[in-house]
């Protein structure tokens, strides 16, 4: 009886040995290594091949804050901006009336949208513009009357076919961003005596933002690039510039090299403007907003040694 005692006291003063820790494998991704090196190799390929190519490279930083250029950069952000503001505005309206009651406002919408989104945004632009073959005049009665020719300019025929055009798929972004809300927000702002026109305001409009914004900033940034079809109807803007130095210098592809960087410049910067106005609409949605690009750099550059908790760090 006393040597079990003693047995037990003496197994009890040593601590219980813990579990061996688990030698962790990472599972080799083979697949990676070898797509990551095929990509590399295209991309040497392509690099090495314009290099042997027939370019005059030096045309580019020579052209590249040219005042033609500079112009031309101008009128196609005043485009966006412009067509934008129409092609926003007009979405609205026709946001409302698709759902609207009445069903001739919503029949009206709907072959608006219908037949602007079911055409090319060209053929549009040629429309407009050879319009004066068929009006030879354009009368307003008292307020205006002049030749088609002098009333529809080359700047008009550019914000009429892209605004137009635009106005089509914002009615569909807007009129998805407000059923996106659920019916209730409504009833409950009625029942606490809050009128159609504040609910709209203070309780549909900003959770439909969240919904309406990603798109309306892609829209932005394609109606950029969209601008440089009005290079058709005679209207000068980036590409047209950058096309007419081109053959003025006898170095037209380096100017339609010149002409993509300042068009992958303007979107970047619209890009990152598109993100922090995302980011602001999420707050209401979203626990912890995610990180802004600076935010990131400083986490990466300031984090040293593996976290804690770390697989193996003990």
């Amino acid at each position: 009886m006393t040597d079990i005692q003693k047995t037990a006291g003496e197994n009890s003063s040593t601590p219980p040995a813990g579990p061996e820790a688990i030698k962790a494998i990472p599972v080799r991704h083979y697949g990676r290594y070898v797509s990551a090196v095929v990509a590399i190799a295209i991309l040497v390929a392509i690099v090495y091949a314009f290099s042997r190519g027939d370019i005059n490279w030096h045309a580019v930083p020579d052209y590249f804050f040219d005042h033609r250029i500079m112009t031309g950069v101008y009128k196609t952000l005043m485009l966006t901006v412009l067509s934008m503001l129409i092609g926003i505005v007009g979405g609205i309206v026709l946001a409302i009336m698709r759902l609207s009651k009445n069903p001739v406002t919503s029949s009206i919408a709907w072959f608006y949208i219908w037949f602007f989104r079911g055409t090319p945004v060209l053929v549009q632009l040629f429309l407009w513009f050879n319009l004066g073959l068929v009006f030879h005049y354009i009368n307003l009665m008292p307020f205006y009357k002049d030749y088609w020719s002098n009333f529809m300019t080359p700047l008009l025929t550019a914000l009429l076919g892209l605004g137009l055009n635009e106005a089509a798929y914002m009615a569909e972004i807007c009129r998805a961003g407000l059923l996106a809300v659920d019916e209730g927000q409504t009833e409950a702002a009625h029942a606490l005596g809050m009128s159609h026109s504040k609910t709209l305001r203070r309780v549909i409009i900003p959770q439909a933002m969240r919904v309406i914004v990603p798109p309306t900033g892609n829209e932005v940034i394609n109606m950029l690039k969209t601008t440089s079809l009005v290079a058709a109807v005679q209207y000068p803007e980036l590409f047209r510039y950058a096309q007419d130095i081109g053959q003025n210098s006898g170095a037209p592809v380096e100017m339609y090299f010149l002409a993509a960087a300042w068009y992958l410049i303007m979107t970047s910067v619209l890009s990152v403007g598109q993100y922090y106005i995302e980011r602001y609409y999420a707050r209401g949605s979203s626990r912890q907003l995610p990180p802004t690009p600076w935010q990131k750099v400083k986490a990466n550059m300031f984090s040293l040694g593996r976290p804690r908790g770390a697989v193996g760090a003990a």
